[in-house]
């Protein structure tokens, strides 16, 4: 049904040379983002770049430029003539014809575009878990494009997206010293494997599985860039990312290279390299806590140190002691005289020596 449509479509280009390059049908899932790469002439580097949801051509909204604020984001990227649109939460009715386009700012020449159509459902037929990959010069990477069990009988094939040349399941194809073999399972996946990789093999490729195409951007590194990269501390858990602009941002960001759209991956990598330390210095605090808890509980317990002393004043008596000298051939003695109430007195004789 989308492929005569498509068909009509091309009816409804007017006069002129049109360069645009853009993928035919994209699907996605629903609530789910895609970022749509919009390939240009070199002279359209300066013009303004825009994204347009309709049918007609004529009858087009815009609803995403490169100097306004729309409903989703363009990102130009003139050194490599290549823009793209990001389209996040996406609902089942945004599925529809869109279109990439340059503004050409005169009358006698149309602006150069581009249409597509894009099916967004809650169980695509056609989809990738990552759409960013990275690797470095020499190495290989690995791609899994996932399938409906509609579509598991139909062609399955990995396409550059530059020059539109396809790698077909079951074919072990080399170009520019880069092997790239696909393997299918016949269920619901074939896998994309690419190896001896260089730097000429980044930018855009696809998934492509009958008439419905998923986006994918490759990165590839040269040695010295992947080894700074994983010396540093970040090495591995969080690829550079270039950041959407728009002519509301900052003019820094449009020295930005394209290294592929940002994915829910890297939030979750994100949420696990912060979460797990702070997670661990509360389990430590909790500790502490419980151990200073268990010590002053156990001081209760065992109650204070108390010295009791004598209420009321003491009482002091004095006691007289008086020597007596005997007489001749008897004994000293000595008396002791105290009060009544104080206990009983022995009294024991003294010898005193003259």
């Amino acid at each position: 049904m989308a492929r005569p449509l498509i068909l009509f479509g091309v009816l409804l280009y007017t006069a002129g040379t049109l360069s645009m390059k853009t993928l035919d049908h994209v699907t996605v899932r629903e609530g789910g983002t895609i970022t749509i790469p919009c390939l240009y002439d070199n002279q359209y580097k300066p013009n303004t770049k825009y994204w347009c949801e309709g049918y007609f051509w004529n009858s087009c909204k815009i609803t995403a430029s490169t100097n306004a604020i729309g409903k989703w984001t363009i990102t130009d990227y003139p050194a490599d003539s290549i823009f793209t649109v990001k389209l996040n939460n996406l609902k089942s009715s945004d599925s529809g014809y869109y279109w990439c386009a340059v503004e050409i700012g005169n009358h006698a020449e149309p602006d150069d575009k581009k249409y597509l159509y894009v099916t967004v459902k809650k169980a695509p037929d056609v989809f990738v878990v990552n759409s960013s990959v990275s690797g470095h010069e020499g190495g290989d990477i690995s791609v899994q494009c996932f399938y409906s069990s509609g579509y598991k009988n139909l062609l399955k094939q990995w396409c550059r997206y530059k020059d539109k040349s396809c790698y077909t399941v079951g074919r072990t194809n080399t170009s520019q010293n880069s092997s790239v073999q696909i393997s299918d399972d016949g269920r619901r996946s074939f896998t994309v494997l690419m190896t001896g990789l260089r730097l000429t093999d980044s930018g855009w490729y696809y998934c492509s599985v009958g008439d419905l195409q998923v986006p994918v951007h490759l990165l590839v590194q040269s040695d010295n860039q992947y080894k700074s990269m994983s010396e540093s501390d970040d090495a591995g858990l969080f690829p550079s990312i270039c950041r959407n602009q728009t002519a509301s941002k900052d003019s820094e960001d449009s020295k930005c290279s394209p290294n592929g759209p940002s994915n829910q991956m890297d939030w979750i990598f994100l949420l696990l390299y912060t979460a797990v330390p702070l997670l661990l210095l509360l389990m430590l605090v909790l500790v502490i806590w419980r151990l200073v808890q268990k010590h002053n509980r156990a001081l209760t317990k065992r109650g204070p140190e108390i010295c009791s002393v004598a209420e009321g004043q003491m009482a002091v008596t004095y006691d007289t002691v008086v020597f007596k000298k005997a007489k001749k051939h008897e004994t000293n003695q000595v008396s002791i005289s105290h009060s009544p109430e104080q206990f009983e007195v022995i009294y024991s004789p003294l010898n005193l020596h003259q």
